[in-house]
């Protein structure tokens, strides 16, 4: 089955849901949010609509509202990778407080213990209070600079081993070709990295690499955008030079459109949502219409924000691809085995071969 001649989709998870008061919803499961069960379920029901992939939202400084904690992103990744079987994982990470030499070995292990559907989202850290966590650095250096050179060193270590480094020779007693890993021998404004890693290739060579436009734009494979218009879209997709472009939306679901609108009247009357991606409320159909319009208009895919969960990440598996496929917009099962390969991307040659 091929996926279609529409869009890509993704979800976007986070806590109860993305209002501030999702976790009061009648059917939130606010005991559970730190409870491996609970992320399993939620992926497993994403994977259920063949979506091509879900992120994990993260952060460095307690939650300002909604669910007050976190689960570690990658670490959550990883439990329910081996669980799963088709669609990609892709936790956040903030780069401007973390090693790239550590995250790199992180996400190349989730992409071996998913088997080639692990990625990453770099974000960069606009918030006093984590700064504050770390106690290392003076707040609003130039963090999006760092964020390429983060990448690059991700992206470098990743081929610091060739794919057929292992030879595993009994015989002789050698597990690896020593001529086959390499030094990446990087320096940049804020790294000094010698390597190799300690992890080899990932299965994917490169897992995929996600940000939110301006975050090192011309370094990932997927950028994430928030139009509030179709009017907006040639411009955005243009100024990203034939990366992939997602749009991110806050999803309100229900059967009428009236219901959906109820609804967040309720949620915003106890907590205000604060979005900066457009907040769309209405019925899978109404949606379908739009991201179909939206698809036309330039945008590759989608990722979905459930403002409230499991509500509206039910409505998008079970109400909105339905419609997708009935317009034969939607894959019906997943049609390749990598998360690269869900989104038309060759696995990339090795930098360090010959």
């Amino acid at each position: 089955m091929t996926r279609g001649t529409g869009p890509r989709l993704a979800v976007a998870l986070d806590g109860a849901g993305w209002h501030p008061a999702a976790w009061r919803s009648e059917d939130a499961r606010p005991t559970e949010v730190f409870k491996a069960g609970y992320w399993l379920d939620l992926v497993r029901e994403a994977e259920a609509g063949t979506l091509d992939f879900v992120t994990f939202r993260d952060s460095l400084a307690l939650p300002s509202d909604g669910v007050r904690g976190r689960l570690d992103a990658v670490l959550t990744a990883a439990r329910v990778a081996p669980l799963t079987s088709g669609i990609g994982l892709v936790p956040e990470i903030v780069a401007t407080h973390t090693e790239p030499f550590h995250l790199s070995k992180a996400i190349a292990t989730l992409d071996y213990v998913s088997t080639g559907r692990g990625g990453v989202q770099v974000s960069v850290s606009s918030s006093p209070e984590e700064y504050r966590n770390f106690g290392r650095r003076e707040f609003g250096e130039d963090i999006s600079g760092e964020a390429a050179d983060y990448i690059e060193v991700l992206r470098r270590l990743w081929d610091s081993w060739e794919d057929d480094a292992e030879i595993r020779d009994v015989a002789t007693g050698r597990f690896i070709d020593r001529e086959k890993l390499h030094y990446i021998d990087f320096e940049g404004r804020f790294f000094k990295v010698r390597g190799p890693s300690i992890t080899p290739r990932p299965p994917q060579g490169q897992p995929l690499v996600t940000a939110s436009s301006g975050v090192a734009d011309s370094s990932v494979d997927v950028v994430y955008v928030t139009p509030q218009s179709r009017e907006e879209i040639g411009a955005l997709v243009e100024a990203q030079h034939g990366r992939q472009v997602f749009a991110d939306l806050v999803v309100f679901l229900d059967e009428t459109s009236q219901a959906a609108a109820d609804r967040r009247a309720r949620l915003d009357s106890l907590a205000l949502l604060e979005s900066d991606a457009l907040v769309f409320t209405g019925t899978p159909a109404e949606l379908a219409e739009l991201l179909l319009a939206w698809h036309v208009a330039g945008l590759d895919g989608f990722r979905l924000r459930p403002a409230a969960l499991p509500h509206d990440l039910t409505a998008i598996t079970r109400g909105l691809v339905p419609e997708l496929r009935s317009r034969g917009a939607f894959r019906k099962s997943y049609e390749a085995p990598t998360l690269r390969g869900l989104l038309g991307l060759d696995r990339p040659a090795n930098r360090y071969v010959a």
